[in-house]
């Protein structure tokens, strides 16, 4: 089976492509020739700069060409990610509509481009506890539109401060509260800084296996997977380069390899630095699938 691996790349125009006939400026089909380029089978992208409030702004031009695009290069599937300000937990009113209305306007997109996941942090908190930010981000999601062939998934954190999603428990409990159909994006850091040890073979097999027995592994849609630059449960989100961090070679390997994961799509969020880009992580998934 062909593993489904490929980043998070840029939807700008900049070195998107040096082929003449793809579109050179402002088009959302950059990130399938950029994904071409890393050797990316499938993927994820911001609609927008994740640090503003900013809509998606999609021609039905740009969103044909990125559409037919894909078919014709790659493996799929596509996720959109949420912008970073949205939290589902908060209970300021103001901030709550501006989430929900932003999360409506990704889903939206997600149809028009006929991307099947909208990726969503749940967010802080900010002193309503645990069950009262958990409460909000279900009720927020329920008064979303969300059309079939779209299904938003909540992603796993790393658990600092108030903020929720560290726990697998805090996944599993969104999914019962809500009246929509969700299911969840596990991150590999963010699981180890919330105190998940992925770093050993038998860390690995027991992580998955309390999953599995806390949310169900039948709502695991996408893996984002990284290497983390820090110790396990530390709370600490910084990504490293796959089998470089702290989970390192053998956890990185088990979990690759591991059944449960043989047919979910691999997005990466790892860095660029020391010479190595999205292409070089890439290359190494595959190597340790191959060693599988």
């Amino acid at each position: 089976m062909t593993v489904r691996v490929g980043a998070h790349v840029s939807i700008s125009a900049s070195k998107a492509s040096n082929d003449p006939e793809k579109p050179p400026h402002g088009n959302i089909a950059n990130a399938v020739f950029r994904q071409e380029q890393f050797g990316g089978n499938c993927g994820q992208i911001f609609t927008h700069s994740p640090q503003v409030w900013q809509n998606p702004n999609i021609d039905d031009g740009e969103a044909d060409l990125f559409k037919s695009e894909t078919d014709a290069t790659l493996e799929g599937p596509w996720v959109i990610h949420s912008s970073y300000l949205v939290n589902l937990c908060t209970p300021k009113d103001g901030l709550r509509e501006k989430s929900i209305d932003s999360m409506q306007r990704e889903i939206d997109a997600a149809e028009q481009l006929g991307i099947p996941y909208v990726n969503v942090h749940l967010g802080a908190h900010t002193g309503a506890g645990v069950e009262g930010g958990l409460e909000n981000a279900a009720s927020a999601l329920d008064e979303l539109s969300i059309p079939e062939g779209v299904t938003v998934l909540i992603e796993s954190d790393a658990g600092s401060g108030t903020k929720l999603g560290g726990k697998f428990e805090h996944l599993a409990q969104v999914l019962e509260l809500s009246e929509q159909d969700l299911d969840i994006c596990l991150d590999t850091a963010h699981a180890f800084a919330a105190g998940y040890d992925l770093s050993t073979a038998e860390g690995v097999e027991e992580t998955i296996a309390e999953l599995d027995d806390v949310v169900g592994l039948d709502h695991l849609k996408c893996v984002h997977l990284n290497d983390s630059k820090h110790a396990c449960g530390t709370n600490k989100d910084e990504h490293a380069h796959i089998g470089e961090g702290l989970i390192g070679e053998e956890g990185m390997n088990a979990f690759v390899n591991h059944s449960a994961i043989a047919d979910v799509p691999l997005v990466l969020e790892t860095p660029t630095e020391d010479g190595k880009s999205f292409a070089w992580n890439i290359d190494r998934v595959r190597t340790l699938r191959n060693e599988a």
